[in-house]
Protein backbone atom coordinates (compact mmCIF):
# COMPACT_ATOMS: atom_id res chain seq x y z
CA UNK A 1 0.00 0.00 0.00
CA UNK A 2 1.15 3.49 -0.80
CA UNK A 3 2.35 5.19 2.13
CA UNK A 4 0.13 8.33 2.82
CA UNK A 5 1.70 11.95 2.81
CA UNK A 6 1.42 13.51 6.14
CA UNK A 7 -0.59 16.65 5.85
CA UNK A 8 -2.61 16.80 2.86
CA UNK A 9 -5.31 17.77 4.56
CA UNK A 10 -3.11 20.84 4.47
CA UNK A 11 -4.02 21.60 0.81
CA UNK A 12 -7.31 21.29 1.62
CA UNK A 13 -7.23 23.82 4.75
CA UNK A 14 -4.87 26.63 3.15
CA UNK A 15 -6.46 28.51 -0.23
CA UNK A 16 -4.19 28.78 -3.15
CA UNK A 17 -3.85 32.37 -3.18
CA UNK A 18 -2.44 32.07 0.40
CA UNK A 19 0.41 28.93 -0.64
CA UNK A 20 1.95 31.61 -2.55
CA UNK A 21 3.05 33.80 0.19
CA UNK A 22 2.62 31.51 3.35
CA UNK A 23 6.32 31.11 3.40
CA UNK A 24 7.38 34.54 3.94
CA UNK A 25 8.47 35.10 7.78
CA UNK A 26 7.60 38.49 9.62
CA UNK A 27 8.50 39.55 12.84
CA UNK A 28 5.68 39.77 15.07
CA UNK A 29 5.62 42.06 19.07
CA UNK A 30 5.68 38.92 21.51
CA UNK A 31 2.69 40.77 23.60
CA UNK A 32 0.38 40.72 20.56
CA UNK A 33 0.30 36.95 20.33
CA UNK A 34 -1.68 34.74 22.73
CA UNK A 35 -2.58 30.98 22.36
CA UNK A 36 -5.76 29.59 21.39
CA UNK A 37 -8.36 27.61 23.37
CA UNK A 38 -7.44 24.78 20.04
CA UNK A 39 -4.46 23.88 20.23
CA UNK A 40 -4.09 20.05 20.89
CA UNK A 41 -0.39 20.10 22.75
CA UNK A 42 -1.39 20.05 26.61
CA UNK A 43 2.02 19.18 28.40
CA UNK A 44 4.65 21.36 28.40
CA UNK A 45 7.31 19.53 30.12
CA UNK A 46 9.14 21.96 32.57
CA UNK A 47 12.62 20.92 31.39
CA UNK A 48 12.38 20.01 28.13
CA UNK A 49 10.97 24.33 28.08
CA UNK A 50 14.14 25.15 30.54
CA UNK A 51 16.26 23.46 27.88
CA UNK A 52 14.43 25.40 25.38
CA UNK A 53 14.59 28.82 26.72
CA UNK A 54 18.44 28.20 27.19
CA UNK A 55 18.99 27.82 23.24
CA UNK A 56 16.51 30.86 22.60
CA UNK A 57 18.91 32.94 24.53
CA UNK A 58 21.28 31.59 22.55
CA UNK A 59 20.35 31.11 18.77
CA UNK A 60 16.61 32.59 18.97
CA UNK A 61 14.28 31.63 17.30
CA UNK A 62 14.88 28.95 14.52
CA UNK A 63 11.48 27.94 13.18
CA UNK A 64 9.09 30.07 12.55
CA UNK A 65 5.61 30.39 14.62
CA UNK A 66 2.07 29.84 12.89
CA UNK A 67 0.15 32.04 13.47
CA UNK A 68 -3.81 33.71 12.52
CA UNK A 69 -4.04 37.52 12.35
CA UNK A 70 -7.51 38.53 14.49
CA UNK A 71 -8.53 41.75 12.56
CA UNK A 72 -10.85 42.61 15.53
CA UNK A 73 -8.07 43.59 17.82
CA UNK A 74 -5.02 43.52 15.79
CA UNK A 75 -4.01 40.69 18.02
CA UNK A 76 -2.64 37.25 16.66
CA UNK A 77 -3.87 33.86 17.83
CA UNK A 78 -0.98 30.63 18.03
CA UNK A 79 -1.87 28.03 15.32
CA UNK A 80 1.33 25.78 16.08
CA UNK A 81 4.55 26.66 18.02
CA UNK A 82 3.04 27.44 21.40
CA UNK A 83 5.83 26.02 23.30
CA UNK A 84 8.49 28.09 20.91
CA UNK A 85 6.60 31.21 21.96
CA UNK A 86 6.15 30.20 25.61
CA UNK A 87 10.25 29.83 25.38
CA UNK A 88 10.85 33.40 24.11
CA UNK A 89 8.79 35.06 26.43
CA UNK A 90 10.63 33.42 29.49
CA UNK A 91 14.08 34.25 27.36
CA UNK A 92 12.84 38.03 26.84
CA UNK A 93 12.25 38.11 23.29
CA UNK A 94 10.44 41.07 22.32
CA UNK A 95 9.35 39.98 18.89
CA UNK A 96 9.60 36.42 17.74
CA UNK A 97 9.59 35.24 13.81
CA UNK A 98 6.20 33.66 12.36
CA UNK A 99 4.03 32.86 9.18
CA UNK A 100 0.79 34.46 9.21
CA UNK A 101 -2.35 31.94 7.97
CA UNK A 102 -5.22 32.88 6.78
CA UNK A 103 -7.49 30.24 8.01
CA UNK A 104 -10.96 30.03 9.67
CA UNK A 105 -11.87 29.05 13.03
CA UNK A 106 -13.29 25.75 12.89
CA UNK A 107 -10.36 24.47 10.57
CA UNK A 108 -7.82 25.72 13.21
CA UNK A 109 -7.56 22.65 15.45
CA UNK A 110 -6.96 20.23 12.35
CA UNK A 111 -3.89 22.96 11.14
CA UNK A 112 -2.49 22.58 14.35
CA UNK A 113 -2.75 19.27 14.92
CA UNK A 114 -1.26 18.10 11.30
CA UNK A 115 1.75 20.70 11.83
CA UNK A 116 2.20 19.51 15.81
CA UNK A 117 1.86 15.62 14.49
CA UNK A 118 4.47 17.22 11.76
CA UNK A 119 7.14 18.05 14.33
CA UNK A 120 6.53 14.82 16.37
CA UNK A 121 5.60 17.42 19.18
CA UNK A 122 2.31 15.72 20.56
CA UNK A 123 2.48 12.97 23.38
CA UNK A 124 -0.13 10.05 22.19
CA UNK A 125 -2.73 11.11 24.72
CA UNK A 126 -2.98 14.41 23.12
CA UNK A 127 -2.70 13.51 19.30
CA UNK A 128 -6.14 10.77 20.23
CA UNK A 129 -7.64 13.61 22.50
CA UNK A 130 -7.01 15.88 19.39
CA UNK A 131 -8.30 13.07 16.67
CA UNK A 132 -11.46 12.40 18.77
CA UNK A 133 -12.24 15.89 19.13
CA UNK A 134 -11.94 16.64 15.32
CA UNK A 135 -14.44 13.57 14.61
CA UNK A 136 -16.59 15.32 16.88
CA UNK A 137 -16.08 18.68 15.70
CA UNK A 138 -16.50 17.74 11.85
CA UNK A 139 -18.40 14.67 12.39
CA UNK A 140 -15.68 12.86 10.56
CA UNK A 141 -15.55 9.03 10.54
CA UNK A 142 -12.29 7.49 10.77
CA UNK A 143 -11.49 6.80 7.10
CA UNK A 144 -12.05 10.38 6.22
CA UNK A 145 -10.06 11.86 9.24
CA UNK A 146 -7.02 9.65 8.29
CA UNK A 147 -7.21 10.88 4.76
CA UNK A 148 -7.14 14.81 6.54
CA UNK A 149 -4.44 14.55 8.28
CA UNK A 150 -2.06 11.94 5.84
CA UNK A 151 -2.45 9.32 8.38
CA UNK A 152 -3.36 5.39 7.86
CA UNK A 153 -6.79 4.69 9.36
CA UNK A 154 -5.32 1.97 11.44
CA UNK A 155 -3.22 4.74 13.39
CA UNK A 156 -5.89 6.64 14.08
CA UNK A 157 -8.12 4.01 15.33
CA UNK A 158 -4.84 2.86 17.28
CA UNK A 159 -4.65 6.25 19.41
CA UNK A 160 -8.43 6.79 19.80
CA UNK A 161 -8.26 2.77 21.95
CA UNK A 162 -5.73 4.72 24.26
CA UNK A 163 -8.74 7.07 24.93
CA UNK A 164 -10.68 3.78 26.62
CA UNK A 165 -7.11 3.14 28.92
CA UNK A 166 -7.54 3.28 32.61
CA UNK A 167 -5.71 6.61 33.68
CA UNK A 168 -3.12 4.83 35.58
CA UNK A 169 -1.61 3.32 32.22
CA UNK A 170 -1.67 6.41 30.28
CA UNK A 171 0.42 7.75 32.92
CA UNK A 172 2.64 4.93 32.03
CA UNK A 173 2.09 5.68 28.09
CA UNK A 174 3.38 9.37 29.35
CA UNK A 175 6.27 8.97 31.62
CA UNK A 176 7.66 6.61 28.76
CA UNK A 177 7.26 3.57 31.50
CA UNK A 178 5.46 1.88 28.51
CA UNK A 179 5.87 2.23 24.79
CA UNK A 180 3.09 2.67 22.29
CA UNK A 181 3.19 -1.54 21.45
CA UNK A 182 2.39 -2.28 25.26
CA UNK A 183 -0.12 0.38 25.16
CA UNK A 184 -1.53 -1.69 21.77
CA UNK A 185 -1.33 -4.80 23.41
CA UNK A 186 -3.55 -3.71 26.84
CA UNK A 187 -6.00 -1.89 24.41
CA UNK A 188 -6.96 -5.20 23.24
CA UNK A 189 -7.39 -6.24 26.67
CA UNK A 190 -11.34 -6.00 28.14
CA UNK A 191 -11.42 -6.93 31.91
CA UNK A 192 -9.73 -3.09 33.29
CA UNK A 193 -8.61 -5.35 36.55
CA UNK A 194 -6.25 -7.74 34.39
CA UNK A 195 -5.14 -4.61 32.06
CA UNK A 196 -3.76 -2.57 35.04
CA UNK A 197 -2.04 -5.95 36.40
CA UNK A 198 -0.19 -6.62 33.32
CA UNK A 199 0.34 -2.60 33.08
CA UNK A 200 1.68 -2.62 36.29
CA UNK A 201 3.78 -6.23 35.46
CA UNK A 202 5.17 -4.76 32.31
CA UNK A 203 6.70 -1.60 34.50
CA UNK A 204 7.90 -3.75 37.33
CA UNK A 205 9.30 -6.29 35.22
CA UNK A 206 10.58 -4.11 32.28
CA UNK A 207 8.78 -6.72 29.83
CA UNK A 208 8.68 -6.52 26.25
CA UNK A 209 5.95 -5.70 23.86
CA UNK A 210 6.44 -9.87 22.68
CA UNK A 211 6.59 -10.68 26.51
CA UNK A 212 3.51 -8.66 27.39
CA UNK A 213 1.38 -10.60 24.78
CA UNK A 214 2.67 -13.94 25.44
CA UNK A 215 1.59 -12.92 29.06
CA UNK A 216 -1.99 -11.25 27.66
CA UNK A 217 -2.92 -14.11 25.31
CA UNK A 218 -3.17 -16.61 28.62
CA UNK A 219 -5.78 -14.17 29.28
CA UNK A 220 -6.97 -14.46 32.76
CA UNK A 221 -5.78 -18.26 33.32
CA UNK A 222 -2.37 -16.23 33.33
CA UNK A 223 -3.18 -14.05 35.31
CA UNK A 224 -4.79 -16.38 38.74
CA UNK A 225 -1.12 -17.85 38.28
CA UNK A 226 0.82 -14.79 38.54
CA UNK A 227 1.38 -12.95 42.07
CA UNK A 228 -0.08 -9.77 42.45
CA UNK A 229 2.13 -6.87 41.69
CA UNK A 230 1.96 -4.06 44.07
CA UNK A 231 2.15 -0.48 41.57
CA UNK A 232 5.64 -0.04 40.60
CA UNK A 233 7.77 2.59 42.69
CA UNK A 234 8.09 5.94 41.05
CA UNK A 235 12.07 6.35 39.73
CA UNK A 236 14.62 7.35 42.72
CA UNK A 237 16.11 10.27 43.26
CA UNK A 238 19.59 8.64 41.87
CA UNK A 239 17.88 7.19 38.69
CA UNK A 240 16.54 10.26 37.56
CA UNK A 241 19.77 11.90 38.35
CA UNK A 242 21.16 9.66 35.70
CA UNK A 243 18.48 10.65 33.66
CA UNK A 244 19.01 14.09 33.62
CA UNK A 245 22.66 13.85 33.05
CA UNK A 246 22.70 11.40 29.87
CA UNK A 247 19.70 13.96 28.32
CA UNK A 248 22.24 16.80 29.17
CA UNK A 249 25.07 14.57 27.96
CA UNK A 250 23.19 13.72 24.81
CA UNK A 251 21.34 16.81 24.18
CA UNK A 252 17.63 14.61 23.66
CA UNK A 253 15.06 12.95 25.42
CA UNK A 254 16.74 9.71 27.44
CA UNK A 255 14.47 7.24 29.45
CA UNK A 256 15.88 5.21 32.24
CA UNK A 257 14.35 2.34 34.00
CA UNK A 258 15.97 -0.08 35.92
CA UNK A 259 14.29 -3.21 38.00
CA UNK A 260 15.47 -2.76 41.57
CA UNK A 261 15.11 -6.60 41.92
CA UNK A 262 17.28 -7.95 39.38
CA UNK A 263 19.46 -4.85 38.55
CA UNK A 264 18.34 -4.98 35.29
CA UNK A 265 17.17 -2.37 33.30
CA UNK A 266 16.82 -0.49 29.63
CA UNK A 267 17.81 3.18 28.61
CA UNK A 268 15.65 4.69 25.92
CA UNK A 269 17.40 7.29 23.85
CA UNK A 270 14.99 9.45 21.10
CA UNK A 271 16.21 10.90 18.10
CA UNK A 272 13.97 13.35 15.60
CA UNK A 273 16.01 12.68 12.23
CA UNK A 274 19.00 10.73 10.85
CA UNK A 275 20.91 13.62 11.58
CA UNK A 276 19.95 13.63 14.49
CA UNK A 277 20.93 9.68 14.85
CA UNK A 278 24.01 9.89 13.06
CA UNK A 279 25.10 12.59 15.87
CA UNK A 280 23.83 10.45 18.78
CA UNK A 281 25.98 7.37 17.07
CA UNK A 282 29.30 9.42 16.85
CA UNK A 283 28.79 10.73 20.67
CA UNK A 284 28.64 7.27 21.52
CA UNK A 285 30.75 5.83 19.62
CA UNK A 286 34.11 8.02 20.29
Amino acid sequence: MKRKSLGRGLDALIPSSEKKTESQVINIDIHNIFPGNHQPRKDFNDQKLNDLVSSVKNNGIIQPILLKHNDSDGTYTIIAGERRWRAATAAGLKSVPAIIKDIADKDLMELALIENIQRQDLNPIEEAEAYKHLMDEHSLTQDSLAERVGKERSTVANYLRLLKLNDKIKCYLLDGRISMGHARVLCGINEEPLQISLADMTVEDLLSVRQLEQIAAGGLTKQKKAKPHSSPSTPSPEILDVEDRLRKSLATKVKLLHNNKSNHGRITIEYYSLDELDRLIDILTK
